[in-house]
């Protein structure tokens, strides 16, 4: 059977209850994640999320679903062309 989402980009949104509970939508691929930090792809770029005691609650790939809980101290954005631009994986770029 034919995807029909297949080259459709989805809508990126984000909605966030009380710095505790984070739902984005439009998410790629996870990077990332432990306790500290969650590192997203998205469609918008990539999205780094900080907080204390993080944890990523649900995770549905194939819909570009991620709920992330805990406390979130800070969600910041940077252009996903500089990511694996070169060649290199993320732990390569990680520990330079």
């Amino acid at each position: 059977m034919e995807d029909l989402n297949a080259g459709r980009m989805r809508t990126h949104r984000i909605t966030m209850t009380d710095r505790n509970v984070c739902n984005i939508n439009g998410v790629c691929d996870v990077l990332s994640f432990d306790v500290a930090e969650v590192l997203l792809e998205t469609e918008q770029g990539m999205l780094m999320i900080k907080g204390n005691d993080l944890h990523v609650s649900r995770l549905m790939l194939d819909k570009g679903e991620v709920d992330v809980d805990g406390k979130i101290d800070s969600l910041t954005y940077s252009e996903g062309a500089g990511y694996g631009a070169k060649g290199e994986s993320l732990f390569a770029r990680l520990f330079k």
